[in-house]
């Protein structure tokens, strides 16, 4: 099964990936994660892709039609992936079909997480994540049992995204309404498209994409 997470940033759906990567044997492809590592590599990509992410805007096309193409060709997506990120715009969408009949795939199923663009910016502005083992945390919706203490492993270092502030987060939500909200309708038009309430406590919203899959 080849499906495609949309929703603002913040919305759950690298969370819901996991999940879903976990219980059906997909690969999350998150473009974001991709980017984030070749930022921290210094790879060209990560170079040039770095100042844009700053600022909380979209990603060129030219960057990234090239890196998930390469991906989605790899033998570990033989038996299904999950697009987390991308595509971003209608040309991405219209690049990604060229895409897939190209590689001989094609996507089963388009799941929107809808979320409200004011809870985004709570939610977002106070995350943080454990160093040592990646564990994710909230300053108000869930925060750490021993204050400077890693739930899971212990640890007693922490890292913040730069770009998980109010004012960033208000960009990129901006950026989402603007350019990549065009493409529910595209996709709706293929008979591709469901809708999940994001405003849902996280395993509500897995329950949630569980049916509108098995549709």
């Amino acid at each position: 099964m080849n499906i495609i997470l949309i929703g603002a940033p913040g919305a759950g759906k690298g969370t819901q990936a996991r999940f879903l990567e976990e219980k059906y044997g997909m690969i999350q492809l998150s473009t974001g994660d991709m980017l984030r590592a070749a930022v921290k590599n210094e790879e060209p990509l990560g170079l040039e892709a770095k100042s844009i992410m700053a600022e909380g805007k979209l990603v060129p096309d030219a960057l990234m039609v090239g890196l998930i193409k390469t991906r989605i060709a790899k033998p570990d997506c033989a038996k299904g992936f999950i697009l987390d990120g991308f595509p971003r715009t209608v040309p991405q969408a219209e690049a990604l079909d060229a895409m897939l009949k190209e590689l001989g795939k094609k996507l089963d199923a388009v799941v929107e997480i809808k979320v409200d663009d004011a809870a985004l910016v709570e939610r977002v502005s106070g995350r943080f994540t454990c160093a040592k083992c990646g564990a994710g945390y909230h300053d108000t919706f869930k925060p750490l049992k021993q204050a400077g203490v890693c739930d899971s492993c212990g640890s007693a270092e922490f890292s913040r995204r730069n770009d998980d502030n109010a004012e960033t987060m208000k960009s990129r939500l901006k950026a989402f309404n603007d350019q990549t909200a065009p493409i529910l309708p595209y996709y709706k038009a293929k008979g591709l498209l469901k809708s999940v309430d994001g405003m849902a406590d996280m395993q509500k919203v897995t329950a949630a994409i569980e049916e509108v899959l098995r549709v």
